[in-house]
């Protein structure tokens, strides 16, 4: 059975050692005297252990290593953690989660990625219960705009953590510190739906700065965006919420504008005369909005939305269609 821990020393880690992983542990380690992270490989694990920072992502970054348990293997971190956070980017996560054979009934999976889980085509929310058995009870997910940057530099952030009522309180604490201000809501889905919809939004407003659109133009499609973005979660999971909250436009409007939004920069790449190819080819980092657009388009089809953005979006990285023709047409459907 599942060790049990009281709500003030139960164990967290984290799984993945990119950017934003990086961040959750810099995040955790303000409270907890031991945070768990399980890495790519021994060339990671090892250099955070010599060098006191992760040798890829974020080496501003520095950690005491006494507050750290390090580890590659899946297994070991889920056997000490009552609490797992899972950062790995989306495309990598089943092959992540296949390798767990212990137990890990009455553990606690938080979800911090932003995107569709390829082999099964759906949401990590939805991942999980069907693949592992693991209920919405016991899951949460990471939302609002939160780039791991500015964590990083220890600027404000806030964050919004999705769970049910019972696990609020304790979450929150693991989070919160002098520059992450935690927020709680019970909208599992919709904030999960809606950090995977502004990444796609996030191209498309990358991909008119690219063809020369300005600051007015993208006033104009974030607005329509997020009206779209609430089409989208009625459709998908209608309960009360509101768009307006940070967890949903905030993340939409930091991940359309900011520099550090890898989304946006593959959009602009795009708008600029880069194939799709080539402008994934030139990133170092995974822009999750790409994998989404596919799986995202797909079920806005199947429910017969209203969806213009996602589908030039769409179109664009998987129809070769060209972004200056595709976005004429949008700015007539926009208001």
């Amino acid at each position: 059975m599942a060790r049990k821990a009281s709500e003030n020393d139960k164990t967290i880690g984290v799984l993945g050692s990119g950017s934003f992983a990086t961040a959750i542990v810099k995040m955790l380690t303000e409270n907890s005297k031991i945070v768990h992270w399980c890495v790519r490989n021994e060339f990671v694990k090892g250099a955070i252990e010599l060098r006191h920072h992760n040798p890829t992502y974020l080496t501003a970054v520095n950690f005491n290593v006494k507050h750290l348990h390090l580890t590659t293997d899946v297994n070991e971190l889920v056997t000490a953690c009552d609490i797992i956070v899972l950062a790995t980017p989306s495309i990598y996560l089943s092959d992540s989660l296949e390798k767990m054979t212990c137990d890990y009934s009455g553990k606690i999976f938080v979800s911090a990625i932003k995107g569709i889980v390829p082999k099964v085509n759906d949401v990590v929310a939805h991942y999980l219960r069907d693949e592992f058995k693991i209920g919405f009870r016991s899951q949460a997910v990471i939302a609002g705009p939160c780039h791991a940057e500015e964590v990083a530099m220890e600027r404000l952030s806030y964050v919004t953590i999705a769970t049910i009522e019972e696990n609020q309180k304790m979450l929150s604490q693991k989070f919160a510190s002098h520059f992450i201000k935690v927020n709680c809501s019970a909208d599992i889905l919709g904030n999960e739906y809606s950090a995977i919809l502004k990444n796609i939004y996030a191209v498309g407003a990358g991909i008119a700065s690219g063809l020369g659109y300005g600051d007015n133009f993208t006033a104009v499609f974030v607005t329509n965006a997020i009206r779209e973005m609430e089409v989208f979660l009625e459709a998908i999971h209608e309960m009360p919420r509101d768009v307006n909250e940070s967890a949903y436009l905030g993340d939409l409007l930091v991940t359309a504008y900011s520099l550090f939004s890898r989304n946006r920069n593959l959009g602009n790449l795009i708008g600029k005369g880069y194939t799709v190819k080539s402008a994934l080819q030139s990133m170092n980092m995974i822009a999750e909005g790409y994998y989404a657009a596919d799986s995202i388009y797909k079920t806005s089809q199947e429910k017969n939305m209203k969806t213009p953005i996602i589908d030039a979006v769409y179109r664009i990285l998987y129809e070769e269609a060209n972004a200056e023709i595709e976005f004429k047409k949008l700015t007539v459907l926009l208001n």
